[in-house]
């Protein structure tokens, strides 16, 4: 490969080394440019047929796209452009741009590749320089989304390890998701009886302006705990959310009560023109391809499968959480130890001084909960299914799921707390029906 650029071969070598193999569950995205003879990036729908045409004109035959196939297979290019095979990454290029015209980062490698044959390449999508100026926001948009593949396939988590979010998960959560905005990655988990396991990663894009959504319209990325609510069907979307969407639960407790606004936010796909979008491109959903997003909505559960989005991850050994678990264990359990005693006085004093449900207060909400205690009885309630994930920002909050029951019931209402740690004690600002 002598006339590639220093710059792209650099790149894939550096891959190259850091993965013994391509990782088939990623998931790709991007806007780009093709082969030399192209004129501007930024109109990549006039650039896609061109290529569409010069690399179909061999084969229109089209298969069936598995998740994380076309970022597997750019990874393998960027590899054998790192061991300097020009001649298999270009076949492999073509081939990839002909199987996936709209992705457009691909058609950028494929479009250098083919430049590399008859001059040197200074940079990753190397175009005239009149090109480059009048696409410069293009250009560097594709520049970062391959620094970024490249970076969360070379960065793995550790060996078993999970996000440090996920403190305790029911059996009746089978999944969950990950988000990490810094690395423009979500993380699918199965959730098995040795605890949570790493089954896919994919490539995503978040709001325009970041991430910490505040408010409605500010085209930030919300950052928190949440739930699948909702299976929406493709038949009654736009062709802009791609082959579905799941909406989360935003704003959740904690974001109403720091007076968060908006709503609207989903994880859905990408228009059938873009194999993906550019890292920041969102007005607050988290995006992703649409053969990946076909994986995920048939794996996950609604309503059960939790979806954490963090600026970056802490990924940590399960058992490391062992002690942050107990002690909240004992929290929940002395919590419970109050509700079953009937004793409203020693009930209450979990609950926070800004405790809200529905709009009530907690002293509104009392007789409600005295009710409640008479019902019991004295029968005293059990928790099953309990489930706790953790939020720390600028405060420390614990997300609670769990099936309460009376006892000798054989079934019950789902509830969801949220508690807040108010110095080395937790109490409780939120409590609900799922």
């Amino acid at each position: 490969m002598k006339r590639t650029s220093a710059t792209l071969f650099l790149i894939a070598h550096c891959l190259a080394l850091a993965l013994p193999s391509a990782h088939a569950d990623s998931g790709p995205r991007a806007k780009a440019r093709v082969p030399a003879k192209a004129q501007a990036p930024r109109q990549a729908a006039a650039m896609r047929p061109a290529v569409a045409s010069h690399a179909a004109a061999r084969s229109p035959v089209r298969h069936e796209v598995r998740d994380g196939e076309p970022e597997a297979r750019l990874i393998e290019v960027y590899k054998l452009i790192g061991q300097a095979d020009s001649r298999q990454a270009l076949r492999k290029a073509e081939n990839l741009v002909r199987d996936h015209p709209n992705f457009q980062l691909a058609q950028l490698v494929y479009g250098d590749l083919l430049s590399g044959q008859t001059r040197p390449l200074r940079t990753l999508g190397d175009v005239p320089d009149t090109t480059a100026k009048s696409a410069a926001q293009q250009l560097a948009e594709l520049r970062e989304e391959s620094q970024l593949r490249l970076r969360a396939l070379r960065e793995r988590p550790p060996s078993g390890a999970i996000p440090s979010q996920f403190l305790a998960l029911s059996p009746r959560s089978r999944h969950a998701i990950a988000v990490d905005a810094s690395r423009s990655r979500l993380y699918l988990f199965e959730n098995g009886s040795d605890g949570l396991k790493l089954v896919a990663d994919y490539y995503i894009s978040v709001g325009k302006l970041g991430i910490e959504k505040n408010v409605e319209g500010d085209q930030r990325t919300p950052l928190g705990v949440y739930f699948i609510t909702s299976n929406l069907d493709p038949k009654s979307l736009k062709d802009f959310y791609g082959s579905g969407a799941l909406p989360i639960n935003y704003p959740n407790q904690l974001d109403l009560k720091r007076g968060k606004t908006g709503g609207g936010i989903w994880l859905h796909g990408t228009p059938s023109d873009q194999y993906s979008r550019a890292p920041l491109s969102t007005d607050g959903c988290v995006v992703i391809a649409n053969p990946d997003l076909a994986r995920i909505i048939k794996t996950v559960e609604i309503r059960s499968t939790p979806v954490v989005i963090a600026p970056s991850l802490k990924w940590v050994a399960p058992q490391s959480l062992k002690a942050d678990s107990k002690q909240f264990e004992d929290a929940l359990q002395a919590w419970h130890s109050a509700k079953s005693s009937g004793d409203v006085a020693r009930l209450t004093s979990w609950y926070a001084p800004d405790f809200n449900t529905l709009g009530k207060t907690l002293t509104e909400w009392q007789p409600a909960l005295q009710t409640e205690l008479k019902q019991l009885g004295g029968r005293g309630i059990e928790l099953k299914d309990v489930s706790y994930l953790r939020w720390t920002d600028s405060n420390d909050t614990m997300v609670v799921t769990f099936a309460e029951l009376v006892k000798g019931a054989k079934t019950g209402r789902v509830k969801r707390q949220y508690w807040s740690r108010h110095g080395s004690q937790w109490k409780i600002f939120f409590e609900g029906t799922v």
